[in-house]
């Protein structure tokens, strides 16, 4: 497969407008030059490329998207255009695809296939929270959604702690934006009092606020970051 082009895993903004700001030249000179994308929504794909100065290019751009609703969807009939030579990029909504993203599933069936995966440097909102967060970043875990109704949710929260405690590993999650506050709220009312907690939002934004500190110091400090992407990270010593 020397002559067959390769799959390379395209990093998308966190909300950056500047891309200077997260992708090297020589990554968005490689961007530039991918003709064929798979991408998690076609629509943002685009508008995305707008911003990288490709709109010259959009006429000679091919799209396919992912299959989100099936994890065993066989990507290998749109790596045809690899056996002719050509490079095909696979682009999530935001950060970087095949972490927290569906674009594993096309990473793993390229790998099946017998094809080259290449990712490319670009921020990740999980690896950029973490760094900031001053937590353990030599064991971590990033455990997605947690359930939405109690009392699920706090058994969950309550077992994450114990888990960051027993194992000195920091637990990562997320919430859907509009349920931040009250996601807050509820890791203070269950977490122990000295329990670390990161909070970090805006990620890359002029707006980006990124904050540890123990639970009972939260509890004592009322933010608002309703429909904000947002990043919880908990360490319990």
């Amino acid at each position: 497969m020397e002559n067959y082009g390769k799959i390379y895993m395209v990093p998308m903004s966190l909300g950056a407008e500047n891309f200077k700001y997260y992708l090297p030249e020589e990554v968005l000179e490689k961007i530039r030059s991918i003709r064929y994308f798979i991408a998690e929504n076609a629509k943002t794909a685009r508008h995305y490329f707008i911003l990288l100065g490709m709109r010259e290019f959009l006429p000679k751009i091919t799209v396919y998207e992912m299959d989100k609703h099936n994890k065993d969807f066989d990507y290998s009939v749109y790596f045809e255009v690899l056996k002719n030579g050509a490079d095909l990029g696979v682009i999530s909504e935001a950060g970087c695809p095949g972490v927290a993203d569906p674009g594993a599933s096309v990473a793993l069936s390229a790998h099946r296939a017998g094809f080259t995966v290449v990712p490319l440097v670009g921020p990740s909102s999980i690896l950029l929270s973490l760094m900031a967060s001053g937590l353990n970043g030599q064991s971590f875990a990033f455990n997605g959604y947690l359930p939405v109704k109690n009392p699920e949710r706090q058994k969950m929260i309550k077992k994450l702690e114990d888990r960051s405690r027993e194992l000195n590993q920091t637990q990562i999650f997320i919430e859907t934006p509009y349920r931040n506050n009250a996601f807050l709220e509820t890791l203070c009312n269950t977490l122990s009092p000295n329990t670390l907690l990161t909070v970090a939002v805006d990620i890359t934004l002029p707006t980006e606020f990124i904050k540890t500190q123990s639970v009972g110091s939260w509890k004592r400090q009322k933010i608002d970051i309703d429909k904000r992407p947002a990043i919880f990270l908990i360490l319990k010593k």
